[in-house]
């Protein structure tokens, strides 16, 4: 093929990857789930009971989090009335992570009357992910990890109270 015609080929737009996998939309769209951010977050859980929460990640790098989209809703049907499902878009997943600790993908986040939990990372066995699931349901609210970082006194000299 000659230069001239390659140069007369149209140009095509590269196609966009979407926000969100069609598995994860499909919480919202047919489950019942809500689509929630790192600014609708508070208001949603604030409305009581228990909530949980899919961060299921880029399913390229971590196919597994369409797993758990597809397992979400089979669990609330096993654990009827338990618990709400809020679902967040990728590019609001990494905020909603940071603020709860987590740092693995796909992870549950569980809260309850807009506090934290707990969370609950990766797949599991369906045995296992149920029981895990009411263990979370069951434990009471808790604070947030932190991002790890040790607190130091300013009276490191030994001059403190211990």
């Amino acid at each position: 093929m000659s230069t001239e015609s390659l140069l007369s080929l149209p140009v095509q737009a590269p196609k966009s990857v979407p926000d969100t996998s069609p598995l994860v939309s499909r919480l919202a769209e047919s489950c019942g789930a809500t689509w929630v951010d790192a600014d609708t977050l508070d208001a949603w859980a604030a409305e009581g009971g228990d909530r949980v929460v899919l961060l299921a990640g880029d399913p390229v790098r971590h196919p597994e989090g369409l797993d758990v989209a597809v397992v979400l809703p089979e669990l609330q049907r096993s654990l009827p009335g338990r618990f709400a499902i809020g679902v967040v878009r990728r590019h609001n997943e990494e905020a909603v992570a940071r603020r709860y600790g987590a740092q693995r993908w796909p992870t549950l986040l569980f809260l309850r009357d807009g506090q934290y939990v707990t969370t609950l990372p990766g797949m599991h066995d369906w045995d296992v992910f149920l029981r895990k699931t009411e263990e979370a349901l069951a434990a009471p609210v808790s604070r947030p990890p932190g991002i790890g970082i040790p607190l130091v006194s300013a009276a490191a000299d030994g001059a403190g109270c211990h």
